[in-house]
């Protein structure tokens, strides 16, 4: 009972610890920059994670039940495909979006695009995270109650993360509306500059487009 416990509690801070993962939190800085209500901040955290988790854990729990490895083409495709993401939020805050209201919302609010975001973000690192379960929990079934809780953790380690986010954006609300406006262009050039070093590093040291590419989760 102990050592189950002790399982769930690591795999709740494992989560939480995972939410603050540098590409995570550009990706959902260049999300909530655009926010100006920490309830929002907060849901659009929640949708980031539930995405993140419910892909780590069909992916992971497959990688768990059959004991597949993941090919170093394909971990390095689905890491590509996080900093094409990265630089399309990028060039999406740069270029601008939905006009602000004065009272703190924008008109249109798409559901699916953090749900999204964080699937994509769930492909990328379910390999690492099952790997690292196996590692520690060999048997199937405590296995998938950790990924369970693991996803938890990260649901509320990315909601917290963008809580904290979203509030110079909001402080800037009340004061200037042109310091939001900074807010949301630093943000596109950190999701835009952070996604075009991670492809030159998949392709450059990674080996994504030669013959023999070169791949380690993490």
């Amino acid at each position: 009972m102990l050592s189950a416990l002790s399982a769930a509690v690591l795999g709740f801070l494992l989560g939480l610890r995972h939410a603050t993962d540098a590409d995570h939190v550009v990706a959902v800085t260049a999300i909530v920059a655009r926010e100006r209500t920490m309830r929002r901040a907060a849901w659009i955290g929640a949708l980031w994670g539930i995405g993140h988790s419910i892909t780590v854990f069909a992916v992971g729990g497959a990688l768990i039940a059959f004991r597949v490895v993941i090919p170093p083409r394909v971990g390095l495709m689905l890491e590509f495909g996080v900093a094409i993401m990265l630089i399309f939020l990028g060039f999406s805050n740069l270029r601008g979006g939905a006009p602000v209201t004065p009272y703190g919302h924008t008109h249109e609010f798409d559901h699916r695009r953090p749900l999204i975001i964080g699937t994509v973000h769930g492909l990328a690192g379910s390999a690492a995270v099952a790997i690292l379960v196996l590692a520690a929990i060999p048997q199937t079934l405590w296995a998938f109650a950790y990924l369970i809780v693991f996803g938890v953790g990260t649901i509320a380690g990315m909601m917290l993360v963008t809580v904290i986010i979203a509030a110079p954006a909001m402080y800037a609300s009340e004061r200037v509306a042109r310091m939001h406006l900074g807010i949301r262009l630093a943000a596109g050039a950190l999701s835009l500059g952070f996604g075009l070093l991670l492809a030159r590093e998949l392709i450059v040291h990674g080996g994504l487009l030669s013959a023999a590419p070169t791949w380690s989760p993490k």
